[in-house]
């Protein structure tokens, strides 16, 4: 069964691919959940019409992004953590932390589009990558402090 698809699909094809999937896969979910149309005569004259809708969209969300992306750039995020005498973190930093301090500085990322280095378990300064589109990735400086020194800091 020839279709084509509405959504990229891994290990199926990208958005608008007209690929050949086994007839009860394409009869029983791709067309039910809307992920694609069969490619008939009609459908196939629509698609140039569809890929030129989606590349426009496409420029305004990558706009969009890369508006975002010039926020982050050159900034430094600082996440508190509760850390031992030497350093060691108890726990680690994750995406989430991340992602939360991305929004209160006003930025929505989830933690899924965050990239971050190995483990952080230790206190100091890390780099992770926050990927908004498969076009558009920023690096994010950030700095792991323990919460002994932001207390101390506020008390000054």
């Amino acid at each position: 069964m020839n279709i084509i698809l509405l959504e990229h699909i891994e290990k199926v094809g990208a958005k608008h691919d007209v690929v050949k999937v086994k007839d009860g896969y394409g009869r029983n979910y791709l067309l039910p959940k809307g992920l694609a149309i069969v490619a008939n005569k009609v459908n196939l004259a629509k698609l140039e019409g569809m890929k030129k809708q989606a590349s426009k969209k496409e420029a305004v969300v990558i706009a969009a992004f890369k508006e975002t992306a010039a926020k982050l750039a050159g900034t430094r995020l600082k996440i508190t953590a509760k850390a031992g005498e030497s350093g060691r973190l108890f726990g680690s930093v994750t995406a989430q932390h991340i992602s939360n301090a991305l929004k209160d500085m006003g930025i929505e990322a989830d933690k899924r589009i965050i990239e971050m280095p190995d483990e952080v378990k230790e206190l100091g300064t890390y780099t992770a990558t926050v990927k908004f589109h498969p076009e558009v990735e920023q690096e994010v400086k950030f700095e792991v402090v323990s919460e002994k020194e932001e207390v101390d800091e506020m008390a000054d």
